[in-house]
């Protein structure tokens, strides 16, 4: 099980930095008609449950949790949830990237905090700790570092152009 929940746990990586390097193949793929950004959102969803179900595949959960899990867990999740409220989906799911105009946001936590997405998530991910073993919890954080590296590096030129 443990070679199986590993590669459950990277999948979507692959995927993200494919997306990130060839926007113009996926909205391709996508097809005329379709929000690159929504279709993105729905396999990215998938691919977290994945994620979720590889880890849970891993964990043993007792109660109650850790002291540190609660805010964690919850700074984690609320950084996650500000950053899809400023951005919205499009600015989530690389809308930039798709040819989509994303505003720059300057409010918290993107003035304060580099990739306040993954930041996020990875607080939330250290907060389960005492559930899941360190080996999974270092392996999507890795995911998560080096993605903050591949978006790091965003070349204007190599956006996608919308279909039309």
């Amino acid at each position: 099980m443990g070679v199986a929940a590993a590669i459950g746990v990277l999948s979507p990586f692959p995927f993200y930095y494919y997306l990130w390097n060839w926007p113009q193949s996926w909205v391709e793929f996508c097809g005329k008609g379709r929000d690159p950004s929504k279709v993105m959102a729905h396999v990215a969803h998938f691919l977290k449950l994945v994620q979720f179900i590889s880890l849970i595949s891993v964990s043993s959960f007792h109660w109650p949790p850790p002291f540190y899990f609660w805010p964690l867990f919850a700074f984690g999740q609320f950084l996650n949830f500000r950053v899809y409220q400023l951005l919205g989906e499009a600015g989530t799911y690389y809308g930039v990237r798709f040819g989509k105009t994303i505003p720059w946001v300057t409010e918290f936590p993107f003035g304060v905090i580099k990739d306040p997405q993954y930041v996020g998530s990875i607080m939330s991910l250290l907060a389960c700790l005492s559930w899941v073993p360190f080996e999974y919890i270092l392996l999507w954080v890795l995911g998560y570092v080096f993605m903050m590296h591949v978006e790091s590096k965003e070349d204007p030129s190599t956006r996608a152009k919308p279909l039309l």
